[in-house]
């Protein structure tokens, strides 16, 4: 019963999902506040049932109601709870349920916290929200019905992919969708933008805090899809270019490219262009996402759907969001004209070389992810794109990138000299010539040492922006840090989200560089050495759990005869998916990890152990979690909050 239940609201959102789309655009076309209003209650009607959809599949999968086609094939009587209720949205009938009940949450929002929209711009957006959802709407109706009925009714399922089986996976897709979904409202303000004829920086003003939760959801989400790869596949990396993860960084690119946009047009009421096609560009790399994860147009280990009709309706909706938006955009260009010129040396030039990087950047990600496919539908070879692409194209505007990064926002808004920070430049310069001289003879690498060079110059002009804020050095220290306490939350957010990046660059470089690994056969007793380490296979045990077995093994790992850390790592076999897993052993700290995993043997020949040494790679992560984290710092700056009963003064505009 609960499943028709669900069925039956999952069909009346999409009816009133219709109704959001053309009552609202019919008000706003004829001035109509009444009409206009009607959008604000579809909008929460929409999301509430949806809701109760949601929550009536999750119980579906609680209760093991296997005559529910979609639990049957994702769960099993003896799957633990935890993964039961990850289950739901790990296949594509649940993720698509969660990505439209993420939608409508981003909708409903709107009318809560958007009083002080005009009404007319926050009717159309709304109506794009409701037309975007009636379209992803019937696509799980049509073509992706998680209610589906099964006859005859399995026992029990087919159980939940084992690599799916963690933790992780409670919070990952989630916070992915949110960043991915969440980039839907820069799109629907941007059509309604168009359509209106008003892209300002007023406008820029309700636009950021969206894009500032859309980015920061999609960073952690990225980060904790990182970090589960690096200890759940057991393959010892943290970042493997698989086009999956491609498609989930691009829309981050263009999102991180777009909140510089933003910033000018707030400020110097120029970049308008670049703003809306922006809005256009991050929404619709979210939408490629969605089509090469669904469609099995390319090979992943991410991808858990492969069902080419099913890839020709995403196809076919991103085509026409896509087309609808830009066709739009072209209709509206001749009327989006900056009102004031750029010149380079200033912070607004800088933010444009900034996003110029990024969509290089962007683009570059774009051509080795679907260059393969590419070259295969017009010669059928079949070629693969990998990390020594990256390290060629990606990594040197990513080093060039932290150099603009260091020095523009040190930089005056309108016309700038950089006669005038010669003195901080030069500082810097020379931090960045000790830090690669010293690493260069002590690291061995001087491609390693120039990377963290441009990190410690990057820092150092972060530090350098907040100390000429609070005036330090010029007036007492006292005064300063009153200065300091006085700086809106945004200051904070930049100042976080830039030391994030330094830190980041630094761990990556150091990872990529001086990372160690090795590779054995070995027996119980037997050890196999790495640089200073030693790591020894204690012994091997077998044994069942909830729903698998395992064989599992002690690895001590030893520096310089001292023992560090027991390293547990251990082969799962899910009969019920007949799948083999590996689960590695880590030993976490903030300078180094140590990394085992335990492949095939037997007690005659020995068990493969590979190994690893990765310096500073927890601080991948843990820069990637401050950095999601600095853009929520942002949100609690008084000139960025969108619930704010009247809109600041276009002179309260942040401008850092």
């Amino acid at each position: 019963m609960i499943a028709e239940l669900g069925h039956i609201t999952l069909i009346l959102a999409f009816v009133v999902t219709i109704i959001q789309f053309i009552v609202p655009m019919i008000g706003a076309y004829r001035n109509d506040a009444r009409l206009m209003a009607f959008g604000d209650r579809a909008a929460i009607a929409q999301f509430l049932l949806i809701a109760f959809s949601f929550a009536a599949i999750t119980a579906v999968f609680l209760q093991s109601d296997f005559s529910i086609k979609l639990a049957a094939m994702h769960s099993h009587s003896q799957t633990p709870l935890l993964y039961k209720v990850t289950a739901v949205w790990a296949n594509h009938e649940g993720s698509m349920l969660m990505w439209i009940l993420i939608l409508a949450g981003y909708g409903a929002a709107v009318p809560v916290f958007g009083k002080s929209l005009p009404l007319s711009l926050k009717a159309r957006a709304i109506a794009v929200q409701g037309l975007l959802g009636a379209a992803f709407q019937a696509f799980i109706l049509f073509t992706s019905n998680p209610f589906e009925r099964l006859n005859p009714v399995p026992l029990n399922g087919l159980g939940l992919n084992p690599l799916l089986q963690d933790p992780g996976l409670a919070f990952h897709p989630p916070l992915l969708y949110l960043g991915y979904v969440g980039l839907s409202m820069p799109f629907a303000f941007a059509v309604a933008a168009l359509i209106e004829g008003r892209v300002d920086a007023v406008w820029a003003k309700w636009l950021r805090p969206w894009v500032l939760i859309a980015w920061s959801f999609l960073t952690m989400g990225i980060a904790l899809g990182s970090f589960w790869a690096y200890y759940e596949l057991g393959w010892g990396g943290w970042w493997m270019w698989d086009p999956v993860e491609n498609v989930s960084f691009m829309p981050w690119l263009a999102a991180t490219a777009l909140l510089h946009s933003i910033m000018v047009l707030g400020t110097r009421h120029s970049m308008a262009s670049w703003t809306i096609l922006l809005s256009i560009s991050a929404f619709s790399l979210s939408l490629i996402g969605t089509f090469v994860v669904r469609s099995g147009i390319l090979v992943s280990v991410h991808s858990f759907a492969v069902d080419p009709e099913r890839g020709v309706f995403i196809l076919a909706l991103l085509a026409a969001a896509i087309g609808g938006a830009l066709t739009l955009y072209a209709i509206r260009a001749n009327t989006l004209r900056d009102r004031s010129p750029l010149t380079v040396v200033s912070r607004e030039g800088a933010l444009v070389i900034n996003n110029l990087l990024l969509i290089a950047a962007t683009v570059t990600v774009f051509l080795g992810t679907f260059y393969p496919l590419i070259i295969d539908g017009l010669t059928q070879d079949k070629i693969s794109v990998g990390e020594p692409y990256y390290d060629i194209t990606f990594a040197p505007i990513m080093c060039v990138l932290l150099v603009f990064m260091s020095v523009g926002p040190l930089l005056k808004w309108r016309q700038d000299k950089l006669s005038h920070y010669k003195a901080v430049i030069v500082k810097g310069l020379l931090l960045f010539g000790l830090v690669a001289v010293l690493f260069a003879i002590f690291g061995k690498s001087v491609l390693g040492a120039l990377s963290l060079g441009l990190a410690a110059f990057l820092a150092f002009g972060t530090f350098a922006v907040l100390g000429r804020k609070i005036r330090w050095g010029q007036v007492s220290r006292t005064e300063s840090w009153a200065l300091l306490r006085a700086q809106p939350a945004a200051t904070f957010g930049f100042v976080g989200a830039h030391l994030s990046m330094a830190i980041f660059a630094a761990s990556v470089t150091s990872i990529s560089v001086w990372a160690d690994d090795n590779a054995a056969m070995l027996k119980v007793g037997e050890s196999v050495t790495l640089g200073k380490y030693e790591f020894t296979l204690l012994d091997m045990t077998p044994g069942v759990r909830d729903n698998y077995e395992f064989f599992g093994g002690h690895v001590s790992a030893a520096k310089n005869g001292r023992e560090i850390e027991n390293l547990y790592s251990e082969r799962r076999y899910f009969p019920v998916r007949n799948i083999m897993t590996s689960e590695a052993g880590l030993h976490l700290s903030l300078t180094h990890t140590l990394f085992a995993a335990i492949g095939e043997g037997d007690e005659n020949t020995g068990w493969a152990v590979r190994v690893y040494h990765h310096p500073f790679v927890v601080w991948i992560w843990i820069s990637a979690m401050l950095m999601g984290l600095s853009g929520f710092v942002s949100l609690f700056d008084k000139r960025l909050r969108f619930w704010a009963a009247r809109p600041a003064p276009l002179s309260a505009l942040p401008a850092e």
